[in-house]
């Protein structure tokens, strides 16, 4: 009885940008629907949470529960820290993922994966390819001042998006038929006086006993905690809005990693990119899973039926 023929083997590179990032298991989940196969899979920061996630072939329970997530929910899920250089410490949250997904180790996945981190001290990129799975993903997802770096072998590793959003490079140690590069920091969808309004959280304040360290911080916990609030119950004009400092801290954040990927992308470009604009939620917008994995799958079938389309010409 004869078979089809089995689909390209394709690097999958992931790219960073927090919440924006759970777009990658539409991407995912397009790709193995048209037959496309894992020769292996890099990414940073969210790209490697998902990546790592799929890799380990439990992408599916990932899924339910990040649409499962409320806003309260994923507040719960930060461990705010008290003395250390990081807002939140993250082991409440990888405690969580480590008990949906399991135990992992990098070298013995069914699929080849690279978690992308930054080495801070040296400033140079930091390949995980080995040990547990959930120590790569979260030196990868440790964006500098809201999560506290993550010590492997005497390194200080921070965010893999610092350095590469898109890492291409880390997808080119396994052969594959092509490299398909996932970016969600692509250019705007609408110009900024079109946007919906947004509410700006409140600036934290400090009262005149709230001089010591812990009172400040506290002040802070609860500004980031507004952010966890509808930003569309109170329209705004935008120009008139003033960013609170997470949602400052979040467009700078998407600044310098639009700015980088471009850079990447036109020094080592993939044979297809699969774009998304940065511009459809915030980075702590994790509640948003159906949409923006909805996103990623809208995205991904507009991307490969140009791509096929173009290879059938030739």
């Amino acid at each position: 009885m004869a078979t089809e023929p089995a689909g390209p083997r394709v690097s999958l590179v992931l790219g960073a940008g927090g919440a924006r990032g759970l777009a990658h298991i539409g991407v995912v989940e397009v790709l193995v629907e048209r037959g496309y196969r894992f020769s292996g899979i890099a990414g940073s920061s969210m790209g490697a949470l998902v990546g790592g996630i799929h890799a380990a072939g439990r992408l599916n329970l990932y899924r339910d529960w990040a649409c499962a997530l409320e806003r309260t929910d994923v507040l719960r899920l930060l461990d705010f820290s008290f003395g250390f250089p990081g807002l939140i410490r993250g082991d409440k949250l990888i405690g969580a993922l480590r008990d949906l997904v399991g135990d992992h180790s990098i070298e013995y996945l069914p699929i080849p994966f690279t978690a992308v981190a930054t080495d801070i001290r040296a400033q140079r990129e930091i390949w995980l390819n080995r040990g547990p799975l959930f120590d790569a993903i979260r030196a990868s997802i440790a964006i500098p001042m809201i999560f506290t770096p993550y010590r492997i072998d005497g390194r200080d590793l921070v965010d893999g998006g610092l350095l590469a959003p898109v890492p291409i490079a880390a997808s080119r140690q396994v052969r594959s038929d092509l490299v398909i590069a996932v970016d969600v920091n692509g250019p705007p969808s609408r110009p900024w006086n079109a946007r919906e309004p947004r509410k700006a959280p409140p600036a934290p304040t400090v009262t005149s006993e709230s001089d010591g360290y812990r009172a400040r911080i506290s002040a802070l916990i609860e500004s980031i905690a507004s952010s966890f609030t509808d930003a569309r119950e109170t329209a705004v004009e935008p120009e008139t809005a003033k960013p609170g400092l997470i949602d400052l801290m979040g467009r700078s954040l998407d600044t310098m990693q639009a700015q980088i990927s471009r850079m990447q992308l036109a020094l080592d470009p993939p044979e297809l990119l699969i774009r998304m604009p940065r511009d459809r939620c915030a980075f702590y917008e994790f509640w948003r899973a159906s949409e923006l994995i909805e996103l990623g799958r809208e995205s991904t079938v507009a991307a490969l039926d140009e791509y096929e389309a173009r290879a059938r010409e030739v």
